[in-house]
């Protein structure tokens, strides 16, 4: 048997999802589909809508074999980290290949772009590090520089190409034997905030459940039944949905509580960025309010709630130091897997040299621990007996 490896958010799980999983099958030519998805917070620095294990039912029953968990200290990152963490995670079940999709849609695009980076890549580092101290943020200083190189095969300023680029990226880095495959997205786009058919963003999804409080017949013809079932089991269960601002009084408290040295050490809290956080807490009301008091020209708004979510968790920048060199990721975590899944890591078991995690232990390691940490951050503004229960999850993996 050979796998495609997916990666992937489901917040929640859609048309689009569900399109991408067909394709990469057909594209790949493959016997299993293993997504590593982001757990409870996400690469934008948000809480997910729902817990996943209630996202990982979904793409189970949606065409995925096997659901890995993608560890938060490489889940609440900037594209570089995010990336690696993926892709060394889907190296680790022996993936031929990994499927992305893209506002490209051509592999050959992230090919060129590659190798042109490459051959720049002194030049492209001293005309981001002008920028940056020009007070650019990140990407549109990386936008600038990517000119100055005549990087023009694709636009990598759009959101899903800058993931693929640093898929790939990962891949040729680090010499991985993983065959980069590319689809382009279908109509709507990643940030679009409105649902217009069938295919529909995330971001658009999530805005209208919230803005309903409720499944409306338009959100539901943008989701499989799957996650319609799950959506409604999770909420009747836990009676909200997680958002920033149901966090707000506990970050609040944090930002406020602890002194600006301690927060100069939290992950993402850079250049005095400690000081405008207690200055602005001060006046804030809601996250919304806080957030457009911090923002500047020089911090994006999702610079910040990655930031946030690291106040939330206590996420120190030596806890994230040593993911740069990291060449391996440490263990697998497993949510949930199909009778396929379940046959190839059988028939994998005795070439695989990553240990299988499947369940939290009392000897953990210190990613996991980070781990909990954030299960534990995210499940905190639920009744703590609904929280316990949920928590119980966390102790064995998914079977469909």
């Amino acid at each position: 048997m050979n796998a495609c490896g997916l990666i992937v958010e489901y917040n929640p799980f859609h048309n689009g999802h569900v399109y991408h999983v067909q394709h990469a099958k057909k594209l790949a030519k493959t016997d299993c589909i293993i997504a590593v998805m982001s757990g409870s917070f996400l690469q934008r620095g948000e809480p997910a809508m729902i817990d996943k294990f209630h996202r990982a039912k979904a793409a189970l029953k949606e065409g995925v074999d096997i659901v890995i968990e993608l560890p938060y200290t490489f889940a609440v990152q900037s594209s570089e980290l995010f990336a690696k963490g993926a892709v060394l995670a889907l190296h680790a079940l022996q993936v031929s290949s990994i499927c992305f999709g893209s506002e490209s849609g051509d592999i050959n695009h992230f090919k060129e772009s590659y190798q042109k980076l490459t051959k720049n890549m002194d030049t492209y580092q001293v005309a981001l590090k002008q920028n940056l101290n020009r007070g650019l943020a990140f990407p549109e200083a990386s936008k600038n520089a990517y000119e100055i190189i005549g990087l023009s095969s694709m636009n990598l300023t759009q959101p899903n190409n800058i993931l693929g680029f640093s898929y790939l990226k990962t891949i040729y880095d680090y010499h991985l034997p993983i065959q980069p495959l590319t689809i382009q997205r279908t109509q709507s786009g990643y940030h679009d905030k409105t649902i217009y058919g069938s295919i529909a963003s995330a971001t658009s999804i999530r805005e209208a459940i919230q803005k309903e409080d409720s499944i409306t017949a338009s959100i539901r013809n943008a989701i499989p039944q799957t996650m319609y079932e799950q959506l409604i089991t999770y909420k009747r269960t836990a009676s909200t949905w997680h958002t920033w601002e149901a966090y707000f009084p506990l970050l609040h408290y944090r930002a406020s509580t602890m002194s600006a040295q301690e927060l100069s050490l939290i992950q993402g809290v850079d250049e005095g960025l400690e000081y405008r956080i207690k200055k602005t807490a001060k006046h804030a009301h809601t996250f919304q309010d806080w957030m457009e008091k911090l923002k500047t020209k020089r911090y994006t708004w999702t610079r910040l709630q990655r930031m946030c979510v690291h106040i939330l968790t206590n996420t120190k920048k030596s806890d994230i130091e040593a993911l740069y060199n990291l060449t391996a990721i440490p263990y697998v975590r497993i949510l949930g897997f199909t009778k396929q899944g379940q046959k190839y890591l059988h028939e994998r078991k005795k070439t695989l040299v990553t240990p299988i995690i499947h369940q939290m232990s009392r000897n953990m390691h210190p990613m996991l621990q980070m781990e909990e940490k954030a299960s534990n951050a995210y499940y905190s503004i639920l009744p703590i007996a609904i929280k316990q229960n949920l928590l119980k999850q966390e102790r064995s993996p998914l079977c469909s």
